[in-house]
């Protein structure tokens, strides 16, 4: 599903990351884990195409996408990967509903059909009662659900999450954790998972360790 090679990544002097190798099969959660300033959430913008490598190839889903264009990379990017990150980042004048259809809608999606999926998602997350709700009445776990089901409304091939448990409590963050397996299990699901969450990290299929720019281990 994800393939990275020889991933370089420099700001002025700061050589960020050092030839990064990484593979990631379909339907594997892969923790990345690590010291602050290791280059966790660098690897994983770029890995994401949100930012780029100095040097270095991105294939996802057998796409290379560090050859794109960036209207093609825009586009590659809104269909197949999804975004969870450590704040839910909801528009806070629409409703929960609203905001799981916001990418359908941005992918030309009919706003029938983005409603249905959107629907659907919610419920399978167990916010079927508060759809119309807008992010300032949800709890911080709620909002987090909705972000989870934004990131899946187009069906993406693979779901990068930063921190996506660091602003919840410690039962908020084990239902998400726990969600997150159970959309494995029954949707063969990717994620590519930064974290410093080690109940998180346990649940995963592999753990990657990170040192001052280089994968150092695998656990």
């Amino acid at each position: 599903m994800l393939k990275a090679l020889s991933i370089n990544k420099s700001y002025g002097q700061l050589n960020i990351l050092k030839g990064v190798n990484l593979e990631v099969d379909r339907g594997e959660i892969v923790t990345i884990v690590g010291a602050s300033g290791a280059g966790k959430s660098s690897l994983l913008n770029i890995l994401g195409t949100l930012d780029k490598p100095d040097s270095g190839q991105i294939f996802i889903d057998n796409v290379e996408v560090s050859k794109l264009n960036n209207k093609d990379l825009s586009d590659f990017r809104n269909h197949k990967i999804g975004f969870i990150f450590q704040f839910h980042h909801l528009l806070v004048e629409f409703n929960a509903l609203e905001n799981v259809c916001m990418p359908a809608f941005i992918a030309g999606k009919p706003k029938a059909e983005a409603e249905k999926r959107a629907k659907e998602l919610l419920d399978m997350l167990g916010l079927g009662e508060r759809m119309t709700h807008k992010p300032a009445q949800l709890s911080g776990g709620e909002q987090q659900r909705v972000a989870v089901a934004r990131a899946l409304i187009n069906r993406p091939a693979l779901i990068f999450a930063d921190e996506p448990s660091g602003n919840l409590d410690s039962k908020n963050a084990l239902e998400l954790h726990e969600l997150f397996v159970r959309l494995r299990q029954e949707f063969n699901q990717t994620f590519v998972i930064v974290t410093h969450n080690e109940d998180l990290a346990a649940m995963a299929n592999r753990t990657i360790l990170m040192k001052d720019g280089l994968i150092v281990e695998e656990l």
